[in-house]
């Protein structure tokens, strides 16, 4: 329970606070007023000129959002539908009778906020609290920015369970980044992690210590600056609180989750309206390093306070030099491993960093003495790296993240690395023999020693000319048989293959066995020269002979899409208007043959496990690549499975190779099947985003759940005949068990299943979800609304 005289002085300043809300004068906005990039009108600003609503430049184009306004720059503190592409300059921005509404450009008009029901709009304005209402024509407020924030919150606003903070990618780009601050309904927990975190309670690295099972908790931040925890149980925890003592001109607070992952209070002080200040008040973290995922894959991070530094892990390179927060990749091949009886003879060996430590599961954890753990991880061919704790000696596998160095962490690492040449040693001579002395004095002897090692040099020559003859024999034949293999280790993994047209013919066998055939051309199989290798080999259709330059950039654009869920490129062939991809060959089909024409539907775990991995393959696409690619022809047909039953997307990227005038006909060609699946805008005409991959997905994953094509005349009633609306019904009955019949499945992964599903095939994109929320919501860990009954 909370001191009583600090609950009574929280109690009159929000009795303060309310009485300020209540005098709280605005610019009221009356209906038919407009805002536009190249219009005259912007922004419409608060009363007192601190706050402003409007577009701003994000990007190459323009976002909505409200920004504080500083001395030399701005603070945008909300944006509306912050991971939508940027806006055109010729967009415009309505106030109307049932909102706000949105024409960006002359593409695509939609509902840009949607009013409760309660009442028509009458009138808009933008408070000096920085809040944005709607209100009706009684002064009921329809509609506010407070209750969907962001990455902000400002005084005078709550945040309660059923919201959380995103992160921003970074000052510039207001778009969703990697960090997410939410209170746990578990236990009343404020709690930060990373967005794609697969298990939010491991992977916290900051949380308020509080604890107040079986009620909400609301985080609040008054305008004195006093940011705190309340609830029934609770009481009152203050987290921070303001100490500015500047009384004149105007003090505005804000609590924002930083692109860094810091929770921060933060003061602005506007002295004047050409003089203003801001100060950092408090900060959940003292050392940016010790954010979980501050640093990628395979890196650490050191340093101390907000300079935290990302370094590579000994025998790794950084993905990408001008940005260290991508992480590193190993830049040595350690496959020889598996192929040794004793991988402990392999020319490797492991670096201790001292001070280590990173927050992820070991797959082993031995019991023994700091100078045996390095040891036992060169014998181990899964093993990447161990760290050694009074609790043991614990074995990782790759990736290794969230990892840090600190003078305070008393853990080893060892890292294990494969040297990639080996160094040699010149042979020792034999030691002088020592014989009987020669008393006599002769001529002879110095000739003789001049001889002897005029000799011994000569041998050694020959020797060292014969070894390097050898060796660079050996070089050479063994580069030529990687070649011969296609199977060039590192280089492979990041370079692309040139072949002939006569290499893939041969390959091919003349092209004989034909494995598919899509919109881009037909796919057939064949094997490398040594036929130890086989091969996918696609036929791309439809292109033509100009943009060489152009094709390969594409191709090597899609070369550097690196991802367990993606069908890997191996090379391409382009000679005149012979152009031909090659792919790593997927040997248990496609996902199309294994829900539809299989003689036995897959149990429900490989099904969902399977829905997961198409999943996080197009969150890559969209998010993660270095080249942002939107699939445009998502279906069970382009979902292939390898040897081990994993499911990997392909032919994406193609799009983009086809000329504009062609690839929107393409796609929309597709055979019948294909069609079902392309979202409401190709038939419209109108502007395509990855929420077009969204709906392709959603009504693949109810062909998952179901084990049946989207339309099938061959049902026991005609309600079943669309998948989607016979779903739809199943969920409002509440009859979900019809979908999956004879089955064990866990009935509320079934639901969460079929809401993201029906979620996904809006109509409207702006309903449908990102893909990372996607996966959040298969994976349990977002709440997922009632989706409403609008599909298609």
């Amino acid at each position: 329970m909370a001191p009583i005289p600090v609950l009574l002085l929280l109690l009159v300043s929000l009795l303060l606070n309310y009485a300020n809300a209540q005098s709280n004068h605005s610019n009221v906005i009356p209906l038919g007023s407009s805002l536009s990039p190249d219009a005259n009108r912007t922004s419409w600003l608060s009363p007192s000129g601190h706050f402003a609503f409007g577009f701003y430049p994000q990007g190459d184009g323009f976002a909505i959002g409200i920004w504080l306004i500083n001395q030399n720059n701005y603070t945008v503190t909300w944006t509306a539908n912050r991971d939508d592409p940027p806006l055109s300059s010729n967009s415009t921005l309505d106030l109307i009778r049932n909102g706000l509404w949105l024409l960006n450009g002359a593409v695509n008009e939609s509902s840009y906020i949607d009013n409760e029901p309660s009442g028509e709009t009458a009138s808009a304005a933008m408070l000096d609290s920085g809040n944005f209402v709607l209100s009706s024509n009684r002064s009921v407020v329809l509609w506010q920015t407070f209750d969907y924030p962001t990455d902000t919150i400002l005084g005078g606003q709550n945040l309660s369970n059923g919201n959380q903070l995103v992160s921003s990618v970074s000052g510039s780009d207001q778009s969703s980044g990697q960090f997410s601050l939410r209170m746990r309904s578990d236990n009343g927990n404020l709690v930060t992690y990373p967005v794609n975190s697969l298990d939010p309670t491991y992977d916290t690295f900051w949380s308020s210590g509080t604890n107040n099972s079986g009620s909400d908790v609301i985080l609040t931040l008054n305008r004195s600056g006093v940011l705190f925890l309340s609830g029934d149980r609770l009481g009152v925890r203050i987290l921070a609180t303001s100490h500015y003592h500047k009384k004149n001109g105007a003090i505005i607070h804000r609590a924002t989750l930083d692109a860094d992952g810091v929770f921060r209070l933060y003061l602005h002080h506007f002295e004047s309206h050409n003089s203003s200040s801001m100060l950092v008040e408090w900060s959940s973290l003292a050392n940016q390093c010790e954010v979980g995922g501050f640093c990628g894959l395979n890196s650490y991070c050191s340093g101390v306070g907000n300079n935290g530094q990302c370094n590579c892990f000994p025998g790794f390179d950084f993905v990408n030099t001008s940005n260290k927060f991508l992480g590193c990749y190993r830049n040595f091949d350690d496959n020889g491993c598996r192929h040794s009886k004793d991988p402990a003879t392999l020319n490797s060996s492991t670096f201790s960093l001292k001070n280590m430590w990173w927050n992820d599961y070991p797959y082993s954890v031995l019991q023994m003495k700091e100078e045996d753990c390095g040891i036992s991880c060169l014998e181990d061919c899964n093993c990447a790296a161990v760290l050694y704790t009074d609790d043991g000696c614990a074995k990782y596998q790759l990736p290794i993240r969230y990892s840090r160095v600190s003078k305070n962490i008393s853990a080893t690492a060892f890292i294990k690395v494969i040297q990639k040449n080996i160094t040699t040693h010149p042979i020792p001579l034999p030691p002088e023999t020592v014989g009987p002395k020669v008393l006599t004095e002769t001529k002879r002897g110095p000739i003789l020693i001049l001889a002897i090692t005029l000799g011994s040099i000569s041998c050694l020559c020959f020797i060292f000319a014969i070894y390097t003859l050898f060796r660079y024999r050996h070089q050479v034949y063994r580069y030529k048989s990687l070649s011969d293999n296609a199977n060039l280790g590192l280089i492979e993994e990041f370079t692309l293959r040139s072949f002939s047209y006569n290499e893939l013919e041969k390959a091919t066998d003349g092209f004989k066995e034909e494995l598919g055939k899509g919109s881009f051309g037909v796919v057939y199989k064949g094997t490398m020269s040594g036929g130890n290798k086989t091969i996918a080999v696609k036929r791309l259709e439809k292109f033509v002979e100009e943009g060489q330059r152009e094709f390969r950039a594409e191709i090597t654009a899609i070369a550097r899409t690196h991802h367990r869920n993606l069908v890997r490129l191996l090379g391409f062939c382009m000679e005149g208007s012979r152009k031909l991809l090659v792919y790593e060959y997927m040997s248990n089909g496609s996902l199309a043959n294994l829900l539809f024409k299989a003689e036995m539907r897959p149990i429900w775990k490989d099904r969902v496990r399977i829905a997961r991995d198409v999943a996080r393959g197009i969150l890559y696409l969209h998010d993660e690549c270095e080249v942002h690619i939107i699939h445009c022809n998502i279906k069970p047909q382009n979902i292939l499975m390898d040897d081990t039953w994993t499911a990997k997307i392909s032919d994406f990227g193609l799009a983009k190779l086809l000329p504009p005038n062609q690839s929107r006909t393409a796609v929309e060609a597709e055979e019948t099947t294909g069609y079902f699946y392309l979202a409401p805008e190709w038939k419209k005409n109108a502007l395509i985003s990855v929420k077009a991959d969204t709906y392709s997905f959603g009504i693949m994953l109810l062909e998952i759940i179901c084990c049946r094509r989207s339309i099938e005349v061959n049902v026991p009633t005609p309600d079943e005949i669309t998948l989607s609306s016979w779903v739809y019904n199943c969920f409002v009955a509440g009859e979900l068990e019809k979908l999956v019949e004879d089955e064990n499945v866990d009935i509320m992964t079934l639901e969460r299943m079929v809401k993201v599903g029906l979620w996904c095939i809006q109509e409207d994109p702006a309903l449908r979800p990102l893909m990372k929320n996607v996966i959040l919501m298969l994976e349990g860990t977002m709440d997922i609304p009632v989706p409403p009954s609008r599909v298609v």
